[in-house]
């Protein structure tokens, strides 16, 4: 990326932010912010960095103001994390397998490394310091990698007799779509928010295969793949989904309760 075009990008996520502080003390609303991703479509273009808009208005819809948050490392990185009172992380193409000590599987994605890390940096500063984090598909995969845990490369080639997990996610109308069910662990955060019981979509390839030592599983699909987990501890509010409620929410109660849980626990905290 070229001085001009960096110096331009940083200029305009700092008026963001700006506007997102004076809003959210304006109006009393929590800052929940969501990292951005490298678009590289089509090949030949100016860098971009992009989000969906699903997970900006279900932040709003729960009562938040979101915060887009571009891929800087360092210093920079420290001061966006400061400015935030909530962490999303989004869904996503696949994470380095390199990251969890293992090869690339053909069909794994190529990997966006400074997504990555900046990520697992998001992840750990987080939880070092208690700020809450909602985890969604590959976000619960980089919460995961993040704290030491590994993936299912491919859950057709490598799961026998599972699901079909991998769905058609360009078409927006399907991703509001049930495609399985999810059976949630009672007593867990989750299951407090949503119940134990939930029909849910499905657009990953990959899943949780060894859970993180912090986390405990807390949410399975019929065939075993692992579909939720959160820390044990109930005074703290990190819950990671495999499934994307963030296109839900506009029908369904029980995802929108998941937003709402998510931005009234921070605001909650003050």
């Amino acid at each position: 990326m070229n001085t001009i075009l960096s110096n331009r990008l940083h200029m305009t996520f700092n008026m963001q932010h700006e506007h997102s502080i004076e809003v959210s003390q304006m109006s009393g609303k929590p800052i929940i912010g969501i990292p951005c991703y490298q678009d590289t479509f089509p090949a030949g273009q100016r860098p971009r960095l992009v989000q969906y808009q699903t997970y900006t208005k279900a932040v709003m819809a729960g009562g938040g103001i979101p915060m887009l948050m571009p891929l800087e490392t360092g210093d920079d990185l420290r001061t966006l994390f400061d400015r935030i009172d909530g962490l999303l992380l989004s869904g996503g193409d696949d994470i380095n397998p390199k990251f969890y000590g293992e090869e690339r599987y053909p069909k794994t994605e190529q990997p966006d490394d400074l997504r990555d890390e900046v990520e697992f940096e998001l992840t750990r500063m987080a939880l070092a310091e208690d700020k809450p984090l909602l985890a969604i598909c590959r976000g619960i995969q980089a919460l995961n990698v993040a704290m030491g845990g590994t993936l299912i490369q491919h859950i057709a080639d490598m799961v026998p007799n599972a699901l079909k997990h991998e769905h058609n996610y360009d078409d927006y109308r399907n991703r509001q779509h049930i495609t399985h069910e999810v059976e949630i662990e009672p007593g867990s955060r989750l299951a407090s928010i949503i119940g134990t019981h939930a029909g849910v979509n499905s657009f990953h390839h990959q899943a949780l295969k060894q859970i993180a030592p912090i986390f405990r599983p807390v949410a399975c699909a019929p065939d075993g793949i692992v579909e939720a987990m959160e820390l044990p501890d109930k005074d703290r509010f990190v819950v990671a989904v495999q499934w994307h409620p963030e296109d839900m929410f506009h029908t369904n109660d029980q995802m929108l309760s998941l937003f709402k849980a998510f931005v009234n626990y921070v605001q909650e905290r003050g």
